[in-house]
């Protein structure tokens, strides 16, 4: 089991965000974690990388115990996952290259010739090779998205997670996005994504995590979840 959360409390300035979580990743699962704003979505996957506190219960992740775990070993701990977030993160003055080379250097690759064959294994992997020398304002919004997931590659990663990776994306980007995360499953990555788009649910097998009432709970028929947001959005007839 790759994340094992027991009996997790989440408290934001005395605010219960989320309360008794129990919540479970295993190898090559794809996880979706829906919900309205402000549900505990992202504070959910925050807890997971250690960004954020918890109250009581056990959160076990990559066999990391996270209850003791001391702040001089969250690098460590971050270094074994690849992060996705929604605003893609990159250093704006620095090339693909470059952002992915200061990665690799920060997490301890010495050998350049090392760090370069990596780095053409993970844009090749994305499909974007020929954007290695690229800035990031010379990229599509997909494509800047593609690099952030090329970086959280880097490391070889047991775990994924994502934050929102579709949220600036138009539809058949985002489709094309959340299809290069899905595929990341077969060779047992695990990856899990904050999402409100709920066509990923439609359009892609996985398990699905509803945050709702300051709870969790894994959702039987992740397709009646996603009618039920959609109709919910849908205009009032009038």
């Amino acid at each position: 089991m790759l994340i094992e959360i027991k009996g997790v409390s989440i408290t934001i300035d005395e605010t219960v965000i989320l309360k008794d979580v129990d919540f479970h990743v295993n190898e090559g699962d794809l996880v979706f974690i829906v919900g309205r704003v402000g549900s505990g979505k992202s504070s959910l996957l925050k807890t997971i990388y250690a960004e954020m506190d918890y109250d009581e219960g056990s959160i076990k992740v990559l066999d990391f115990n996270l209850d003791d775990l001391k702040r001089r070993h969250i690098p460590e701990l971050r270094r074994k996952m690849g992060i996705v977030f929604q605003d893609f993160a990159l250093l704006r003055h620095q090339t693909v290259h470059q952002n992915l080379d200061f990665v690799l250097r920060a997490t301890g690759w010495k050998n350049k010739e090392e760090r370069d064959v990596r780095i053409k294994e993970v844009l090749e992997q994305v499909g974007l090779f020929d954007r290695l020398e690229r800035y990031p304002h010379e990229l599509s919004g997909g494509e800047q998205q593609r690099i952030a997931i090329a970086r959280a590659l880097l490391n070889h990663p047991r775990l994924v997670v994502a934050d929102e990776p579709t949220g600036n994306l138009d539809a058949q980007t985002a489709r094309d996005v959340m299809e290069l995360l899905s595929n990341l499953t077969k060779n047992g990555t695990a990856v899990v994504v904050v999402t409100h788009n709920m066509d990923h649910l439609r359009n892609f097998p996985s398990r699905v995590y509803e945050c709702s009432n300051k709870t969790v709970h894994e959702a039987l028929d992740p397709i009646a979840v996603a009618d039920s947001f959609k109709l919910e959005e849908a205009p009032e007839n009038e």
